[in-house]
C-alpha cells in the first residue's frame, strides 16, 4: 500500500491537519511496565439490563468519540499533547456469551489484574450497564482497601435480587449485602422523582446511605456538595470510587441512556462535580455506565463520556 500516492489502509484515509492533535491520539495500548496519566478498561456487558440495552457497544463508541475533540484547552491555554499526557488502554474484557455470573467474575478478575499493574494513578472503567459496578468495586476493595462511593445516578440501584437476579438495578444492594461496602460509605447524587420505589429509598435510609436528590443539586453549589461528600468519606475509607450512571443527566443531553428521563443534571454540573472530586488524593477509580450507542443521537451521550475522560487528564 505504501507504493500508492493517495491510497491508505482501510479506515485511515482521513484528513489530517498538521497543527491539530485529536484526543484519541493520546491512547496507548498497555504493555508490561508502561505507565500513563490515566488508564481505561472496557467492560462491555449489557445482558443483565432490566430493559433492552446495547450498552455493550459503549466502550468502542466512547473511544471513537475521542476523535471528536482536540487536546487543546482554550480556557486554560494548555495542550495535553504538549504536556505528553497519556491514556493507557487495557482494551476490553471478553464476556461470556451466555453466563452473566461468569461475565461478572471476569470483570472482577480483570479489573483486579489491571489495577495491580499500577499503570496509572487513576483508572476509568467503561461499561456496560451498571451491573458491572459490583464486580469492579469488589476488585478495588481487594487492591486498595475500604471503598467509599460517590454515585451519580437518577436511580438508587438498590433493587432486590430475588425478582431478577444481579441486574443493572442491583449493584449497590449487592455490594452492601455481600459486605463489600458499608451503607454509610455510599453517597448518591442526582436521585430523581418518580424514578424509584419507596421501598428502595427506605432501604437506603435504613442502611445509612446519603441521598442527594436533584432538588438538592439545583439548590446547592455542586462544588460544596462534592466537597462535603469527600469530607464525609475521607477519614473512613482507603479509596474513593466515582460511579457515573449517565442517566443522571437530563434526557435532553443524554438520549443514549436506556432509562432517560426529564429533570436531570446538566453536563456542566456533572463535569464540575467530577473535576472537584478528582482533586482529592483518595479518588482513584471511576466507572462510566449506561450508554446505549444504538439509541444515541449523533453520539451525544458518548461524546459527554469522552469529554469526562479528557477532563480527567487536567
Amino acid at each position: 500500500m505504501s507504493t500508492f500516492q493517495h491510497i491508505k489502509p482501510a479506515g485511515k484515509a482521513q484528513f489530517k491537519d498538521r497543527y491539530t492533535t485529536k484526543a484519541a491520539e493520546l491512547l496507548t495500548p498497555w504493555k508490561e511496565g508502561k505507565k500513563g496519566d490515566i488508564a481505561i478498561i472496557g467492560a462491555p456487558l449489557s445482558k443483565p439490563s432490566i430493559s433492552h440495552s446495547g450498552a455493550s457497544f459503549a466502550p468502542d463508541a466512547i473511544r471513537r468519540c475521542l476523535n471528536s475533540f482536540t487536546t487543546y484547552n482554550i480556557e486554560r491555554g494548555t495542550d495535553l499533547a504538549d504536556d505528553s499526557k497519556t491514556i493507557i488502554d487495557f482494551g476490553d474484557i471478553t464476556m461470556h456469551p451466555t453466563s452473566i455470573e461468569e461475565s461478572h467474575q471476569r470483570i472482577y478478575e480483570s479489573v483486579k489484574e489491571a489495577t495491580n499493574t499500577n499503570a496509572a494513578a487513576f483508572t476509568i472503567i467503561l461499561g456496560g450497564d451498571h451491573s458491572i459496578t459490583t464486580s469492579t468495586v469488589k476488585a478495588i476493595k481487594e487492591t486498595k482497601g475500604t471503598v467509599g462511593i460517590i454515585q451519580f445516578d437518577a436511580h438508587h440501584d438498590l433493587r432486590n435480587t430475588e425478582d431478577g437476579g444481579p441486574t443493572n438495578g442491583t449493584p449497590f444492594r449487592r455490594l452492601i449485602e455481600e459486605g463489600h461496602i458499608k451503607g454509610e460509605h455510599l453517597i448518591q447524587i442526582g436521585i430523581r422523582n418518580y424514578a424509584n420505589a419507596k421501598a428502595y429509598h427506605d432501604y437506603a435510609i435504613e442502611q445509612g446511605v446519603t441521598v442527594y436528590t436533584m432538588k438538592d443539586v439545583r439548590q446547592q453549589s455542586i462544588t460544596e456538595l462534592i466537597n462535603h461528600a469527600l469530607n464525609q468519606l475521607q477519614d473512613n475509607v482507603d479509596t474513593i470510587y466515582l460511579s457515573v450512571d449517565m442517566d443522571v443527566l437530563d434526557q435532553a443531553y443524554a438520549p443514549g441512556c436506556p432509562a432517560i428521563g426529564p429533570g436531570g443534571m446538566h453536563p456542566d454540573t456533572l463535569t464540575e462535580a467530577i473535576q472537584v472530586a478528582l482533586k482529592h488524593p483518595k479518588v482513584h477509580t471511576m466507572d462510566i455506565v449506561e450508554i446505549d450507542p444504538t439509541l444515541d443521537i449523533r453520539d451525544m451521550t458518548s461524546r459527554i463520556a469522552s469529554l469526562l475522560i479528557i477532563n480527567s487528564l487536567i
